[in-house]
């Protein structure tokens, strides 16, 4: 399959989403998905196997909790890795009126928003493997439910990319993943260089650039918006991060990442993509637990002229913290006793 007919290949999945229908959803699912699919889902969903438990574990809820639900594409990436596997990357935002408990997240009668980003690895015309991060805790803090510390980035929607050509197709890639690449062999090397300056963060990133992190961490704008409102603060709790370290001999893990780009878009999946110690205070309220720990985040770019103007990323925080032994939806529980939990009546009299 040519890599431009990755993108017309999940259209009949992709369009059964947008205004949501059940039917359409689980024929599209049983048509597309390989037999042996394995889908690797944030937590709490964790590994599933086939398209009915996909479908009965995730978007059943989902859709009871939101009965309006749509999907909005705003970047969809196709291409072939340098491995030669075959990838789509896609993130959007799921919508809908939050009138059912969702992992007994309260409802709150109101539209609501929920960021994914979903990676699908496509062999004989068949879905044989996925990648999902939906950005839950984003529920829980517009049901004013959040549970943790608060975020020290801004909170708001996920916006499409600025020039609004996410969806299109941009030819060869080739150049911004070197970009990419070569981004994040430099900021490794700070903190142990201690001067921030090694991380050539100009030779990189637009001045204006936007970082969309995940709920929890939250949106932040520039280099002093990228650097303390994220990266300060991950950086003092976990000092020693070792980002894709797949060909080192004397490390037992391996990163499982793959590389697509088209034009001035690169993503990579991440699952995961970064080790290291949470050994001091400052990150998401945790306290220093002296473990070890593994990240599992999806991101996306949008390079304009040459330089990072956009990045996506989301990370299965929820994964962090189940990791280290604390167990958000407990604490969401006792968090929201006092609240009604049950469905919220319909508004249309």
């Amino acid at each position: 399959m040519k890599d431009f007919g990755l993108k017309e290949f999940l259209k009949p999945f992709l369009n059964s989403m947008r205004s949501f229908n059940e039917y359409n959803v689980k024929k599209s699912l049983e048509l597309l998905f390989s037999d042996s699919v394995n889908i690797k889902m944030c937590y709490p969903f964790g590994i599933l196997n086939d398209s009915e438990s996909f479908f009965h574990t995730a978007y059943r809820p989902l859709l009871s909790a939101l009965p309006d639900l749509e999907r909005r594409d705003m970047i969809l990436i196709a291409g072939t890795t340098p491995e030669g596997n075959k990838w789509v990357g896609s993130m959007g935002n799921y919508m809908g009126t939050f009138v059912e408990p969702f992992l007994k997240i309260p409802p709150n009668g109101h539209l609501v928003h929920m960021r994914y980003h979903e990676f699908f690895c496509i062999e004989e015309n068949k879905i044989v493997e996925m990648q999902i991060i939906w950005d839950i805790p984003e529920l829980m803090m517009q049901t004013n439910s959040w549970p943790m510390s608060p975020q020290l980035g801004a909170y708001l929607c996920t916006p499409s990319p600025m020039t609004s050509d996410g969806l299109d197709d941009h030819g060869d890639g080739k150049e911004s993943i070197d970009h990419i690449k070569n981004m994040l062999s430099d900021m490794c090397l700070h903190p142990e260089n201690p001067d921030p300056r090694i991380m050539n963060l100009d030779k990189y990133w637009h001045p204006k650039f936007n970082w969309y992190g995940p709920a929890g961490i939250g949106a932040c704008r520039g280099i002093s918006g990228f650097r303390n409102w994220h990266q300060i603060p991950f950086l003092r709790g976990m000092p020693n991060r070792t980002v894709d370290k797949n060909s080192d001999v004397n490390s037992n893990w391996i990163a499982e990442t793959h590389w697509i780009a088209s034009g001035p878009y690169v993503c990579e999946t991440g699952w995961p993509n970064m080790k290291m110690n949470l050994t001091n205070d400052g990150w998401l309220g945790i306290a220093p637990v002296n473990k070890e720990i593994m990240l599992k985040s999806l991101d996306f770019w949008r390079l304009e002229s040459g330089l990072i103007r956009e990045n996506w990323v989301l990370v299965d925080l929820l994964d962090v913290f189940n990791q280290v032994g604390i167990n958000v939806f407990e604490r969401l529980n006792e968090f929201n006793k006092a609240r009604n939990l049950g469905s919220l009546p319909s508004l249309e009299d």
